[in-house]
């Protein structure tokens, strides 16, 4: 079996898979720390992601990792001022990384709507640092974990069903406009850069994810159902709780990971 097909992690209930997830996160990128690598970590936006970060804030073994050699980015992020709240950068600060020894270097935010003209050109600067990070094969780095929350509809990051966007292979990054969820204008990176990643981690839960789930299991197309296309190179891994995974079928839970 491919280490990298879709595999289920389920966990007793919200409380429990965030714990579960931030654990696994700290033992995992420690560990790399340790041995010397640098490590890039692709980070989500939405709420369970939210509540996940506020774990590794709050770990234990938070301080134990050695974060100069973490870099982080993001997957996707709201186009709007600098400091809003409304910004996936603001929420990962104020629960997660205000709060470890990480150089400001390795925090890669998305230019704001202050900061830039317009989406197309945070877009543009944003593949460019990529591009400073990535290698003679790929023009962005191999992330070693990319978290993922997916929506109600199957979508992840900024690319939502059905929308040019999911469809893009030509950019590292690209704007995003009319957005089906507010705000309106946003950055996203695209497949090629998340399927790059060695490890997809998609983090769900609710009764209205059962859906997205199974489908993304069932390998329904990614255009339809953005989840269903993301897939690491060496790892896919969902984590979800009981209630959520109800109809998962047993052969695709993975109890071990």
């Amino acid at each position: 079996m491919a280490t990298a097909e879709k595999r289920v992690v389920i966990s007793a209930d919200p409380d429990s898979l965030t714990q579960a997830v931030a654990d696994r996160f700290l033992n995992r990128v420690g560990t790399w720390g340790a041995d010397g690598r640098t490590v890039h970590v692709g980070l989500a936006g939405g709420g369970i992601i939210g509540d996940v970060l506020t774990r590794l804030g709050e770990h234990p073994q938070v301080g134990a990792v050695d974060w100069s050699r973490v870099h982080f980015w993001w997957v996707d992020e709201r186009f709007v001022p600098k400091g809003s709240e409304e910004r996936n950068d603001a929420l990962a600060r104020r629960a997660f990384l205000d709060r470890i020894d990480v150089p400001a270097g390795n925090i890669h935010a998305v230019a704001a709507s202050d900061e830039t003209d317009d989406a197309e050109s945070a877009a543009a600067a944003y593949a460019g640092e990529l591009a400073a990070f990535g290698s003679e094969d790929v023009a962005w780095p191999e992330f070693d974990i990319c978290f993922l929350g997916v929506g109600s509809d199957g979508h992840i990051a900024s690319l939502f069903p059905d929308r040019p966007e999911i469809t893009l292979t030509d950019r590292a990054a690209s704007a995003v406009h009319d957005s089906p969820k507010p705000p309106s204008d946003r950055v996203t990176l695209t497949r090629p850069v998340i399927n790059a990643s060695k490890r997809v981690w998609m983090v769900l839960v609710g009764p209205d994810k059962s859906a997205a789930l199974g489908l993304a299991l069932a390998g329904a197309s990614y255009h339809s159902v953005p989840a269903a296309g993301a897939k690491g190179t060496r790892r896919t891994i969902l984590f979800t709780d009981e209630a959520t995974a109800a109809q998962v079928p047993p052969e695709l839970i993975d109890d071990q990971y």
